[in-house]
């Protein structure tokens, strides 16, 4: 018998975030906001955090989610808090 959460997490972001779709929506203008403030393209910011080329196209699309240490990563990179990309 599976439990709930392992099908919760096969779901796809798209169907996960259903729940609260300007939310992320919001956040991933943030994040496209503090890349652009830096002048910096999508390809270098993944080649900064050692990801394939297409890693960041991916997810300011919202085909893939940010986990949380991804968050902290960019948020690193972009020289802002986490707190400045999630909600108040």
């Amino acid at each position: 018998m599976k439990q709930p959460y392992v099908e919760e997490t096969r779901k796809s972001r798209k169907a996960r975030a259903a729940k609260y779709p300007g939310v992320y929506e919001h956040f991933l203008g943030l994040l496209i906001a503090a890349r652009e403030e830096l002048d910096l393209t999508q390809r270098e910011v993944s080649k900064k955090m050692g990801r394939s080329a297409n890693f960041m196209s991916k997810c300011e699309s919202g085909d893939r989610s940010i986990d949380v240490m991804e968050l902290v990563e960019l948020a690193m990179i972009y020289k802002k808090s986490a707190c400045h990309f999630l909600p108040s």
